[in-house]
């Protein structure tokens, strides 16, 4: 009489949502996988990526953009990326320089001063459908233009996205002191205008 064994069915397919992100790359190098873990890189920090591009160029369709810009470069790098930094932080960084470089370009386009551009960012603030509801958030985000640029990105990056300085610091390659000392110019110049009017 034969034994029947039991087929067990193995599933080799990775829960992809719970893979670290160094389990994420390795999968991105292996050329069968590289579309669905980038489809998971995605996932996890598009949104975030998008949100932080946005408070720095304002207006949704130029944010789009400059996120489409990003994760360009995030897929053309990812095979080389050695893991020196978080995922996270280099993807960070590098749709910060995007955010940075868009906002030159659109000034040398045009030909116009950076103050104007904020001037002109600040207008798209009141039109926002995102704040242009709430008036304590639309003052504040005039408020946070009226900052020299590299303060505006460490304040939008502490105070909304609670990014720990050290972390910060990989970004933006600056010390940790200094992010400091940017963060608390930017919070008493917030506070002094928010106090006027």
């Amino acid at each position: 009489m034969s034994e029947k064994k039991e087929s067990k069915v193995i599933n080799l397919a990775p829960d992809w949502t719970s893979l670290s992100d160094a389990e994420l790359i390795a999968f991105f190098k292996e050329s069968s996988s590289s579309d669905r873990a980038f489809r998971e890189v995605l996932a996890r920090y598009q949104k975030r990526v998008y949100f932080h591009v946005r408070r720095i160029v304002i207006d949704h369709d130029d944010a789009s953009d400059v996120l489409q810009n990003t994760f360009i470069k995030v897929y053309g790098g990812l095979p080389n990326f050695r893991s020196d930094s978080k995922l996270f932080t280099w993807i960070y960084r590098i749709a910060t320089n995007e955010a940075l470089t868009f906002l030159k370009k659109k000034k040398l386009r045009f030909f116009i001063p950076l103050v104007d551009v904020e001037s002109q960012l600040s207008r798209q603030i009141e039109t926002d459908p995102l704040v242009s509801a709430d008036q304590i958030q639309q003052k504040l985000q005039k408020a946070i233009l009226r900052l020299p640029e590299k303060q505006r990105v460490v304040f939008n990056m502490r105070y909304y996205d609670e990014i720990p300085y050290e972390e910060m610091s990989a970004i933006l390659g600056t010390s940790v002191g200094a992010l400091k000392a940017s963060y608390h110019h930017a919070f008493k110049k917030i506070e002094k205008f928010l106090r006027e009017d």
